[in-house]
Parts: C-alpha cells; structure tokens; sequence
C-alpha cells in the first residue's frame, strides 16, 4: 500500500503495469538519498517537537528509530522493498515497525515534495564536497608534475602544426589552472543547493507553525528558499546548475585525456605508461591502447551532454511539481558516480606517467624556434617585420638553422614562467568557501 492511497485493494495486471511504470527506477536511485531523508527527518522531527508538534517522548522514540534506520544505511543493510514505492515510505514505514505512531506523525508539516527536494540538495552538496576533494588531490598532483618537469620542453601546435617551444611544466600547469577555474562552477552549484526547501510543502507551505530557520541551522545549510512556490521551482534547477559545474570539470578531463592519447601515439612518442595502464590487441602483438584514457573521454564527453538532457526534460513546465522531475536523479547520478570514477583512475595513471626526454633534439623539431630567432633579430636592432620576412625566407630556402644552445635547458620566456604560486594560492582561496 502506497502513503497516499485511502484503502487497500488487490492489483491487476494493469495496476502493476502502471507502478511499474511510475515508479521505474527510483528504487536504485533512491538508496542514495537514503542518509540524507533520515538526516530530514530527524531535523524536521526536532523541529516538530520545538513547536509542540510531537512530545518529548515522542521525539525521543523518533531519534532512537531514525538513528537505527541511519544505521542500516551505513552498513549496507538497508533495502527499499518491492512493495515500498520510494525511500521516504522505507524509512516512514520502518520507523513506524519500530517505534509506532511516530512514524505516522513526522510527516506533518511535509510533502513528498519538499521532502525530495531536500534530500537531493542535501546529496549534491556531499557529492559536490566529495568531488572537490579529488579534484584538490589531482590538482596538487598536476602541480607537482609540472614542477618535477618544467624543463622538459615539448613541441607546441596550433592547427595541429609544429607552432612554438612548450614545456611539459606547461602542459601539466595547463590542466592544473583549468581545475581551478572548474571550482568556480561548482561552487556556483553548491552555493544553489545550500539553500533550504524544507517547509515549502508541495509547493504552497503549511498551515503549521514551522520553525523553517531552525531545520536550515540543524541541517547545515547557509540559507533557505524564502517563497515556497519558488523552492519547489528549485527542482531541476539545481539539478541543471550541478550538471553544468560536472561538465566544466569533465571538459577538462576529457581534452587531457585527448592529449595523453595523441601523445601515447608512435608518430609522437611523448610520453608512455607502463603495460599494466594499457591494453593489448587480439591480433597485433605489438600494440599498447591507451584505454584508459579513452574511456576517461567518452565517459567526460557523456557528461557534457547531461545539461542538455536535463534542459530538455525539464523545459518548459509551469510551476509546481511535475512527475517528469522524478527522471533528474536518473540523469544526474550515473554522471557523479562517473566523473568520480574518472578522477580516481586518472590520478592512478598519472602516478606512473613516463616523459620521454629531449625530444626537441630531433632536426625535425628545428622550425619551433623560427621565432625565437626573429625575437632575437629584433633584440638586435632590426625591425619585426623585416626580421619575419628574413627568417621566412630562411624557412623557404631550407637554410634556417637555430644554435643547439637555444635547445638547451636553461630556456626562458613563457616557458619558465609556470606562475604555479600563483595558480595554487587562487584555488586553495576558491576551497575555503566549500568548507
């Protein structure tokens, strides 16, 4: 039986047919939200008997059956029941085994809707905070790289043409700022999702006498949702402003895995993993596949596409709550899980990472330097331009020649300056506001 059905009657085949496709998948994805409706609860039941909702037995009956449901979450026991149609009715129908008519009293003052709305704010927010935990670790790793390399130089490339001198201090810093830059979309959504529904009801508030700033300290959150149409207006909203700062991140991850890629290929040789990070062929012997790295962008590429897919689930509803929210979760989890996933075995990888030295010692890399030939013709006097036509011309008769000291490594420029002082001292600064 359903919370919200009067009386029970037996089910045809059409009715389980119908619940079935009502409720689809929402018992996977709701095991996750599972902590957070308790933690809800328990707030909201506090809260309830602030106001002389419940008595102080009673709240102490419902702290006792909610820490023992809270604790069946963490060790992996509980389970949403096929005859329980959501989380919410799980853990109300267990406190209701457990504890009685309590079970039936804390939700007053609720509605499936704000209660789901706060559970999904409450996720992302540790979600969020797990993610910036990984991407702070893979940041630091990325700045150790670019240090432990910074005179390693590599072939730069615009248009995928041989452009100008790089360094592999360059190249991990690239991605290291890039991270940082990320932060700030997430912070962005966590900002919206710490904002607190609970209180909204289904969209219209109650008639009780609830204690909405109370729930918002006891829940941690910075602020709430003043306007309770707005509140459940909230729904798809932040669940879109987390799927753009999710993308930010896997763009990143993504390009950098498309450099690894090209840069594992024989035509470049760059750098290498050992044989345990590749794949081999069923049929050539001689091949190393970066699958890893493969995957890692597929994966982040499917990412991408999430704030498109929630854009067009969500476009276009009036206000009020709309079934079609229940798909987000479905949407958005799989990607959280995903870009975790991603972050875990990429920092794995880079732990093993193989950089090929000298390259730019090949003859074939010689046209890197045209212009720090021209910038020392103009150092000597001569104008740019004239400066660019004679090396040009060099170029074109094949007699441009650069002296072997410029390829050594005490080359300066933008190719000593990594700047990563300054790079980590901006992204430590955007953490605090996750703390």
């Amino acid at each position: 039986m359903k919370l919200w059905q009067h009386t029970y009657s037996p089910q045809s085949e059409i009715d389980t047919l119908i619940e079935n496709f009502t409720i689809g998948q929402d018992p996977i994805w709701d095991v996750y939200l599972a902590k957070a409706d308790v933690q809800g609860s328990l707030a909201h039941a506090n809260m309830l008997y602030s106001i002389g909702l419940l008595t102080a037995q009673e709240w102490q009956d419902a702290q006792e059956g909610l820490y023992s449901i809270l604790e069946s979450i963490e060790n992996g026991s509980f389970v949403i029941e096929n005859s329980i149609e959501d989380v919410h009715s799980q853990i109300e129908w267990m406190l209701t085994e457990l504890k009685g008519d309590v079970g039936k009293k804390i939700h007053a003052g609720r509605s499936r809707n704000d209660q789901l709305l706060l559970d999904i704010k409450l996720f992302i927010k540790s979600e969020i905070q797990d993610i910036t935990k990984k991407i702070e670790s893979l940041f630091l790793q990325l700045i150790s790289l670019s240090e432990k390399y910074q005179h390693d130089l590599l072939p730069g490339y615009t248009h995928f043409q041989l452009a100008m001198p790089s360094s592999f201090g360059l190249w991990f810093g690239a991605y290291a700022e890039s991270l940082s830059d990320d932060l700030e979309l997430l912070l962005a959504a966590y900002n919206m999702a710490n904002k607190n529904p609970l209180g909204s009801g289904a969209g219209y508030g109650s008639s009780f006498p609830l204690d909405r700033e109370q729930t918002t300290e006891l829940l941690g959150f910075e602020s709430l949702n003043y306007n309770v149409v707005y509140a459940q207006m909230t729904r798809g909203k932040v669940e879109k402003a987390t799927a753009m700062a999710l993308s930010g991140v896997a763009a990143t991850l993504s390009k950098f895995s498309m450099d690894v890629c090209l840069y594992m290929n024989q035509n470049f040789g760059f750098i290498s993993f050992p044989k345990k990070f590749t794949t081999g062929s069923s049929i050539m012997p001689h091949k190393k596949n970066p699958d890893i790295f493969e995957l890692i962008r597929a994966k982040c590429n499917r990412i991408q596409a999430l704030p498109n897919e929630l854009t067009l689930l969500t476009n276009n509803l009036p206000s009020g709550y709309h079934r079609d929210m229940q798909l987000t979760k479905e949407c958005l989890f799989p990607a959280l899980i995903s870009l975790k996933s991603c972050l875990d075995i990429l920092m794995l990888a880079l732990e093993h990472i193989i950089i090929k030295k000298d390259i730019l010692d090949d003859e074939k890399y010689i046209h890197l330097f045209t212009v720090e030939e021209v910038n020392r013709l103009v150092l000597s006097g001569i104008p740019f331009r004239d400066a660019y036509h004679l090396v040009s011309q060099q170029v074109e008769n094949k007699s441009f020649a650069f002296k072997k000291l410029s390829l050594n490594h005490t080359h300066q420029g933008s190719i000593g300056n990594l700047c990563n002082e300054e790079i980590k001292t901006a992204f430590l600064e955007k953490l605090k506001a996750f703390a």
